[in-house]
């Protein structure tokens, strides 16, 4: 374990206002972090079996340290568990525990696990509290923060869910070390979104510093976490349920759904994967409509590739859906209004803003040139 600071970033939304703590250590320290906010001394834990096998026995030991009775559910990982049939079944094992809307429920996992567990806290006995420790690089710079929380159906991804936010985030930046290179790098995915969307100085930072991240170097990964998760507070605390700015965060998701839809889901493409496809391809589609230079849009692609990063819909194994059929899996996307896509373009790097107004024939223009 490496001795770090524990920073501290406040998701400001009033009565239901909470902590992100950020430092290495903290599953082992998660008893005591979580105690204060029990009013008895009982939890239930969700986690996936990967999770499981490498974590959930020194959780269990903090836990139990301070006092703290715990059961826990071990679900499949994999995106193919963010569906119903897991969700019921969570929710189900949940009211087994006799979890009282006064106790807190911990998502203990990646992004699939927070989502899954987020959403069944959200319904159970019509909400309960919850707290999210995520384990991933992609579930602690996006999806454990901001209060998003839901499951995939057979129409699209996420499409069914509630805005529910946690009461602690606790990331464990050790948690890191236990990641394969390809779901580190997924992470990061959402990471460059960060300063792509709005943050040019720390996209540059990256450039420079994201190496240092991927070969372990645990203040540049901190420091990358913090500044991700301070850049996501302070959008969340202005537009909680995405009324507005929020949408910003959805650069690349555009298409990153689709192509998650598209290859069912697996792991032919992971969501950080698809997210860095759907920023070059937001970049080069700003470029086309003028927005942008090639310059902005080649500087992204080429830290991407720097970074043995997916750029391009070549790069996905298998064959994909053809132009028509991936604007059709577009337009189920959450952020259709009125029938119309919605994207994040960007007038530069840092500049990112959203449009609705974009020509289908550039969409399918740029798709077409990209299946290629």
């Amino acid at each position: 374990m490496t001795t770090m600071t524990i920073n501290t970033v406040v998701v400001d939304l009033g009565l239901r206002s909470y902590e992100v703590r950020i430092s290495p250590g903290l599953i082992g320290r998660a008893g005591a972090e979580i105690a204060p906010l029990l009013k008895r001394k009982k939890v239930a834990v969700v986690t996936d079996e990967t999770v499981a096998l490498v974590h959930l026995e020194r959780l269990v030991a903090a836990l139990e340290v301070e006092g703290i009775a715990v059961s826990s559910l071990v679900l499949p990982a994999g995106e193919s568990t963010k569906g119903w049939s897991q969700f019921a079944h969570c929710v189900e094992w949940l009211l087994e525990q006799k979890i009282e809307r006064r106790d807190v429920v911990v998502a203990f996992g990646g992004g699939v696990i927070g989502d899954l567990v987020g959403f069944a806290s959200a319904v159970l006995r019509r909400g309960v509290r919850f707290v999210q420790i995520p384990t991933t690089l992609l579930a602690q710079v996006d999806s454990s923060v901001g209060g998003k929380t839901g499951i995939n159906t057979a129409q699209g991804k996420n499409l069914v869910g509630a805005f529910h936010q946690p009461s602690l985030v606790l990331v464990d930046i050790d948690a890191l070390a236990t990641l394969s290179e390809r779901d580190f790098l997924a992470g990061y995915g959402e990471v460059i979104k960060y300063g792509l969307l709005g943050d040019r100085g720390f996209f540059d930072w990256l450039e420079v510093n994201a190496p240092l991240m991927v070969s372990g170097d645990a203040f540049a990964r901190q420091f990358a976490v913090r500044r991700s998760v301070e850049m996501k507070a302070g959008i969340v605390s202005g537009d909680e349920t995405e009324e507005g700015k929020r949408a910003l965060l959805n650069l690349g998701h555009t298409f990153c759904h689709a192509l998650e839809k598209a290859t069912g889901y697996s792991d032919r493409l992971l969501h950080g994967e698809g997210v860095a496809i759907g920023c070059v391809l937001a970049f080069e589609l700003s470029h086309r409509m003028g927005l942008c230079s090639q310059e902005a849009s080649s500087r992204v692609r080429a830290h991407l590739k720097a970074m043995r990063m997916k750029t391009d819909l070549r790069d996905i194994p298998g064959d994909l859906p053809d132009v028509s059929a991936m604007v059709d899996l577009m337009g189920q996307d959450k952020k259709v209004i009125d029938g119309h896509l919605r994207f994040v373009l960007a007038r530069g790097i840092g500049e990112a803003f959203v449009a609705d107004d974009v020509p289908l024939d550039l969409v399918t223009g740029l798709l077409s040139d990209a299946l290629q």
